[in-house]
């Protein structure tokens, strides 16, 4: 990560958490243990790459001021959401997330059931705020069966599967991860009053920089460590899940992120100076380790 964006990262990341910690129910409010719960997961780290992307999307498209601030946070509560549900022993059956251990493992499935469910309406309660505007839409869009669940859906019916083919894969990753990062970006544009060319290019950039970051995953898992990542390391091997590598091979793997990335850059090209920031995330995506 280059200096000017790891800047920037650390720089939205502080105000990021400052937001969020004002948005969730604090700790101790009754009944404590689904409060503790959500901030358990929401502050057990990450990059925090989805509402970044909002906040530079908003700026990008000539935004100014906070506004974006709660919609970022909304997605980063939708994201963990999605984790803390992802990790259950119904789905993948992980131990860790983010390095520490995951949300079942410390309060009890039920309640990180209970936790995910919460942040999801707790993200909807904010976005509901912009009344204005079709947040609400474009995110639930993303969510639901046409977006992320659907891929989850497919994800699970796929795993163990021999004949699993780069359709199905592909439907997998666009709509499990590719979507929700496309929609913070589409999120920030929206919130900034982007035009319709705007508008369409950073949609075009999150596709290509979504699904480049679901294969980057997918390598990872295969390549890194359980400490590197903060996350079980090996487990889509040992599900046998339906991923890049498994059905191209390690460097064609790396080869179309690297192409998914150069594409993204192009996409931006037209905003100048100014898309150098998503220009240089682009590359972090595919060159980052965990």
């Amino acid at each position: 990560m280059d200096q000017k964006l790891k800047t920037y990262f650390e720089k939205k990341s502080v105000r990021v958490d400052r937001y969020l910690d004002r948005l969730l129910p604090p700790e101790g409010r009754y009944p404590s243990s689904i409060h503790k719960a959500m901030r358990y997961s929401v502050f057990a780290g990450g990059k925090r790459l989805r509402p970044i992307l909002t906040l530079a999307a908003f700026e990008l498209c000539g935004g100014r001021g906070e506004r974006a601030y709660p919609a970022a946070c909304a997605l980063e509560m939708m994201h963990t959401f999605s984790l803390i549900h992802d990790d259950l022993p119904c789905m993948d059956d992980d131990d860790f997330r983010r390095g520490k251990p995951t949300s079942h493992k410390v309060f009890g499935e039920a309640i990180a059931v209970l936790a995910g469910d919460a942040l999801c309406i707790q993200a909807y309660e904010i976005l509901g705020r912009y009344r204005d505007l079709p947040v609400v839409e474009v995110v639930s869009r993303a969510l639901g069966t046409a977006g992320m669940l659907g891929g989850q859906v497919v994800d699970i019916e796929s795993e163990g599967k021999e004949d699993i083919d780069a359709k199905t894969l592909r439907f997998i990753h666009v709509h499990k991860t590719e979507a929700l990062i496309t929609t913070s970006l589409l999120t920030g544009a929206i919130i900034a009053g982007a035009g319709r060319a705007d508008t369409r290019r950073v949609t075009e950039y999150g596709r290509c920089v979504g699904l480049a970051f679901q294969i980057v995953d997918d390598i990872l898992d295969i390549v890194s460590t359980t400490e590197s990542l903060g996350k079980d390391a090996g487990s889509d091997v040992a599900n046998k899940k339906a991923t890049y590598p498994r059905l191209f091979g390690l460097e064609k793997s790396r080869q179309e992120a690297r192409r998914l990335a150069d594409k993204a850059v192009k996409i931006i090209r037209p905003f100048k100076e100014k898309g150098q920031l998503l220009s240089s995330l682009a590359d972090f995506i595919v060159e980052r380790v965990n």
